[in-house]
C-alpha cells in the first residue's frame, strides 16, 4: 500500500527501503535479542515525485537527508516493529508535506487606530512614570 502524502501525492512501497534492525540503549535482554528498530531509506532522485518536489526536498538543509540525496531515518522509540515502522513512514511524510504546499504568502496588514492610540497613550504613561522620579526642586 503506497505511503499517501496528500490527496494527489502518494509514494509506491518500492521506493521506501525498511530495514529491521537492533535497537540502541538499556532494555536488557530483549533489545540484544530482537530487531525492534526501523531503518527508512528513501531515494529521493529515483523516486516517483514532480522534478520540481525533488528540487525542493534537496534544498532543505534536514541532516536526515544526505548529500548523495537520501533521505534517512531511523525510529526506535517504541518496543514493535511495527510500531516503530509507523513512526518511521509518519516522520517521511512529515519531511515530505511542507515541501508539496510551500509556504502561504504573508497577508501585510496595519495597526488599528485603537492599537495606535493605545500605544501612544501607554508612552506618555511610561515617559510621566519616569519624570516623577526624578529630581523634586524646592
Amino acid at each position: 500500500m503506497p505511503l499517501e502524502i496528500s490527496r494527489n501525492v502518494s509514494i509506491p512501497d518500492n521506493e521506501i527501503e525498511l530495514i529491521a534492525v537492533r535497537a540502541q540503549g538499556a532494555g536488557g535482554q530483549n533489545v540484544n535479542k530482537v530487531s525492534s528498530a526501523i531503518h527508512l531509506r528513501f531515494d529521493i532522485r529515483a523516486s516517483s515525485l514532480h522534478p520540481g518536489f525533488k528540487e525542493k526536498l534537496l534544498a532543505l538543509s534536514d541532516k536526515r537527508i544526505t548529500r548523495d540525496g537520501i533521505v534517512v531515518i531511523k525510529s526506535q522509540e517504541h518496543r514493535t516493529q511495527e510500531l516503530n515502522r509507523e513512526a518511521a513512514l509518519v516522520r517521511l511524510k512529515q519531511l515530505i508535506k511542507p515541501v508539496l504546499y510551500g509556504e502561504k504568502p504573508r497577508q501585510a496588514t496595519k495597526p488599528s487606530r485603537s492599537a495606535k492610540r493605545k500605544r501612544v497613550d501607554q508612552k506618555t504613561k511610561h515617559g510621566q512614570k519616569k519624570r516623577l522620579r526624578g529630581r523634586i526642586d524646592d
